[in-house]
């Protein structure tokens, strides 16, 4: 595995040795003083280049940077992320190890290209980019809710635990499980980023999908996190649906009390019964009451 500063050593070649590449920028985790260093660590650089399309006409000139397990271009794809400011990028995982997510920003977009507060500058052969403030983690931490985004998250998170136990009851666990971890479940990582930023005066990044949530959370709400994960079984995934529900109610109650927001005890209380009702109920029911 090439080390990181051989890494770093390719990409500042790289652009040292090519006119059109006039500016580097790292981004993410390497340019955080706060992130936990590690051997997955990827490489997020910026190549502000003049003439986008003279790189991507022919994409053989990434080999450069080494052996390729795997490339993703998102912007060929089907589903290419949205904008034509002229941008490109390389997703590149190399056979030793390393990984790089390289944009290609256009210079005559320049002025386009979001501030991003972990940013470091590696190369500016022009001095066009302007001196940006040393790197941290403000444009990462999270903010308070507002009164509607907190009554938002608790009518989605109560609404659909139905449709959990409707899958569930149906034997359909696919459709059970997609509305359990990819529409309440994201209701209950936001009311637990709220929840450390409430214990962290909203000072502390809490990560990328909750991945520093074990630094914040109490041991006791970290151990009923971790029960929302089910198991690929009915039983399994019911128990996790609970769960869930008893941590978000666990969270969200003190929170609508600092914030003085009304948390909706009767959706709770209505929806849980509910749940708990279907699980008993027969598989041979003709009525649900």
């Amino acid at each position: 595995m090439r080390s990181e500063q051989e890494m770093y050593d390719l990409i500042l070649s790289t652009a040292q040795e090519d006119e059109r590449i006039r500016a580097v920028i790292l981004n993410g985790s390497r340019a955080n003083p706060n992130a936990p260093r590690d051997i997955f660590q990827d490489f997020d650089v910026v190549y502000v280049v003049r003439d986008v399309e003279a790189f991507t006409r022919d994409h053989g000139w990434i080999a450069r940077f080494g052996a390729l397990m795997v490339l993703q271009m998102p912007d060929l794809m089907s589903d290419a992320p949205p904008g034509d400011i002229g941008s490109f990028a390389y997703l590149m995982q190399f056979m030793d190890g390393n990984r790089m997510d390289l944009t290609l920003f256009p210079l005559e977009h320049l002025a386009a290209l979001q501030a991003d507060s972990l940013s470091v500058l590696l190369l500016d052969k022009d001095g066009i980019i302007p001196p940006f403030l040393p790197a941290d983690e403000r444009g990462y931490l999270p903010h308070p809710p507002t009164a509607k985004q907190f009554a938002e998250a608790c009518n989605e998170f109560w609404w659909v635990g139905p449709y959990v136990a409707k899958g569930l009851w149906r034997e359909e666990i696919l459709y059970a499980r997609y509305m359990l971890d990819d529409i309440m479940r994201p209701q209950l990582l936001q009311m637990l980023t709220w929840h450390i930023g409430v214990k962290t005066q909203f000072q502390c990044n809490p990560g990328k999908m909750g991945k520093y949530f074990r630094r914040y959370l109490e041991p006791e709400v970290w151990e009923l996190l971790l029960q929302t994960f089910a198991a690929g079984t009915y039983e399994a995934t019911w128990d996790a649906l609970f769960s869930m529900g008893e941590l978000f109610r666990r969270v969200a109650v003190p929170l609508a009390a600092h914030f003085g927001f009304d948390y909706p005890f009767d959706y709770d209380a209505r929806v849980s019964a509910h749940l708990r009702h279907v699980r008993t109920l027969p598989r041979d029911a003709t009525e649900i009451y």
